[in-house]
C-alpha cells in the first residue's frame, strides 16, 4: 500500500475524484467506499474544499483487489494477503503482485457488446482504440455488433492505451515477449523433464504443482530488474548526451 505522502511525489498524483477513481477502476462508487470502509483501500488526500483526492497508488491496489476477487478469494482472504504485503509497495509493485495472481487466470474469452465492453474497460472507447484493442488481440469484431473479448488482457490493453508508443512499437515488443517467454518455457521444461524422467508420475506432478508458482515469480523478478536497470543505464546515457 503505498502513503499519501509517496502519491504526492508521483507525477500526476492524487488528482483523481472518488468517481474517476471508479471509472478508471472499472467499478462503483459504492465500491470504491466499501473497501475504504474495510481498509483495503487507504484513505484519499483531502484536497480543497475538502475533496478526496486519489492517486496512482490507489487505481493500483484496486486493480489488484479486483483481480484477487476475480480469482474467487473471499473478502476476508484478500485482507489477510494485502495485510502481508510490505507498506512501502509502489504502484509498479502491486501491478507485479497482481501479474502474479493474473498469471493464474484461465484463458477467459467472453463475447460482449460494445456497452459491455466500454464497462469492463472502465472508460468510453473510440474507434481507433477498439482498432488498437483489436491489433493486440486483446478483442475480436463478432456478428451483430459484438466482441470476442480476452477478460485476462483487457485490462492490460486498456493500460496500453494510453502509452505514448506507436501501435507498431506495441506489437513488436508483443512479439518478442511471446518469443522470448515461450523460449524460456521451453527450455525451463526441458531441464526439469530431465530431472524427472525416471520417477514416478505421482513425482512429477507434485514438482510440477511446486515449480510453477516458484517459476512464474522467479522470471518475473528476474524481468523486473533487468528492465530497471536496462531502462537506468538508458536514462543516465540519454542525460549523458
Amino acid at each position: 500500500m503505498t502513503t499519501d505522502a509517496e502519491d504526492r511525489t508521483e507525477p500526476g498524483g492524487p488528482e483523481l475524484t472518488i468517481d474517476e477513481l471508479a471509472a478508471r477502476a472499472g467499478v462503483t462508487v459504492r465500491t470504491v467506499r466499501f473497501y475504504g470502509s474495510k481498509g483495503l483501500l487507504p484513505p484519499p488526500e483531502i484536497g480543497p474544499r475538502r475533496v478526496g483526492r486519489y492517486g496512482p497508488g490507489h487505481v493500483a491496489r484496486l486493480a489488484l483487489i479486483e483481480e484477487l476477487q476475480h480469482q474467487g478469494m473471499t473478502l476476508a482472504a484478500i485482507e489477510r494477503y494485502l495485510r502481508q504485503l510490505p507498506p512501502d509497495l509502489t504502484p509498479d509493485d502491486l501491478a507485479i503482485h497482481r501479474a502474479v495472481v493474473a498469471s493464474w487466470a484461465p484463458e477467459a474469452v467472453e463475447t460482449v457488446s460494445r456497452h459491455e465492453l466500454e464497462r469492463r474497460a472502465g472508460r468510453p472507447l473510440g474507434e481507433e482504440d477498439v482498432e488498437r484493442l483489436a491489433a493486440m488481440n486483446v478483442i475480436g469484431p463478432v456478428d451483430g455488433g459484438t466482441f470476442r473479448m480476452d477478460a485476462g488482457l483487457l485490462r492490460l490493453g486498456v493500460q496500453l492505451l494510453d502509452v505514448p508508443l506507436s501501435q507498431e512499437t506495441i506489437l513488436a515488443a508483443r512479439k518478442v515477449l511471446v518469443e522470448h517467454s515461450r523460449a524460456a518455457a521451453h527450455e525451463l521444461s526441458r531441464l526439469f523433464l530431465g530431472e524427472v524422467a525416471e520417477r514416478d508420475t505421482r513425482d512429477v506432478r507434485s514438482l510440477s504443482a511446486h515449480m510453477h508458482p516458484l517459476v512464474v515469480q522467479a522470471l518475473l523478478t528476474t524481468f523486473q530488474r533487468s528492465l530497471r536497470e536496462e531502462l537506468s543505464e538508458w536514462v543516465s546515457g540519454s542525460r549523458t548526451a
